[in-house]
């Protein structure tokens, strides 16, 4: 008799320990899934469009008309146009994961990630394929050159397209999935390669130095810089954040608790869009006077 007590004492501990395992584990999932966006001064944030399903890159034209991706596969990403008032337009449909809205050339280009697909240009209300990618995802331009980052796994690449002349030059291969890169106003570039937390400065040695890596960011995705610094979004489902490293190095938590955020866009100095694509949003950002 003692050792069947024993037994069922045993048991009831197990289950119970197995009970607060389900419940502790589904709390922090959904702590995870539902704590909100937190912003540290001097910034603050809020919501200006919902239902915009996987928001990933952003683009706002001289009157004021934002364009947004939806960063859907199989033929269900759109590129829709939010009007001054509010009201959306689709611009183009039957993509495959929409990217990379960018002014060039007097016009907008954008990419599809989602396989083997032009660059193509949007001016005068005609569209023009500049050339052919595989998985391109970051567009940045740079006079006459657009930058193009083919996301492509451990065989990522880095693109440069020159509007003179229609080439295309490989300037980077083999990253491990890079997926922008960012032109600072000094002329200064970097990139990130996401699948090993690090982000590097393109030179013109070729060595690459690591600025930072994951003891500092972790899944660091799309890139931008301009006078405040260069921000970083970390595409990450939970826990993400949206970082800037100053010009003295210093490396800065402008939002946490975001999910999976996408492309930042700037306004003004003190203004900024941002698509969380994990909650089918856009924020803005703004930073208080002091």
């Amino acid at each position: 008799m003692q050792y069947k007590s024993q037994f069922f004492l045993t048991l009831k501990i197990i289950i119970v320990c197995f009970i607060l395992f389900v419940v502790c584990g589904g709390g922090f999932l959904l702590w995870q899934h539902y704590y909100p966006v937190k912003a540290y001064a001097p910034w603050q944030y809020k919501v200006i469009h919902k239902n915009i399903t996987k928001a990933s890159a952003l683009y706002k034209d001289k009157q004021g008309n934002l364009m947004v991706a939806e960063e859907l596969n199989n033929s269900q990403g759109r590129i829709i146009k939010i009007a001054v008032d509010g009201t959306r337009t689709t611009l183009f449909d039957k993509l495959n994961k929409p990217d990379g809205i960018s002014a060039f050339q007097g016009g907008i280009v954008f990419s599809q990630e989602g396989g083997i697909y032009p660059v193509t240009l949007l001016k005068h209300y005609q569209t023009t394929n500049l050339f052919i990618g595989t998985n391109v995802q970051g567009l940045t331009p740079y006079g006459q050159y657009l930058y193009a980052v083919e996301d492509r796994g451990v065989n990522s690449r880095i693109l440069r397209y020159d509007a003179s002349t229609g080439d295309v030059t490989i300037v980077r291969e083999k990253l491990n999935e890079a997926e922008t890169l960012a032109i600072c106003p000094n002329g200064n570039k970097y990139y990130n390669e996401k699948k090993i937390h690090q982000i590097k400065q393109l030179t013109a040695d070729g060595k690459d130095p690591i600025i930072l890596d994951y003891k500092k960011t972790r899944e660091p995705s799309i890139l931008q810089c301009d006078e405040n610094g260069l921000w970083i979004s970390e595409d990450s489902t939970h826990r993400a954040r949206l970082l800037l490293l100053t010009s003295d190095g210093k490396l800065q938590t402008i939002l946490s608790h975001l999910r999976a955020p996408q492309q930042l866009l700037k306004i003004t100095e003190d203004t900024y869009y941002l698509a969380e694509g994990g909650r089918n949003r856009v924020l803005k950002l703004k930073k208080l006077s002091k």
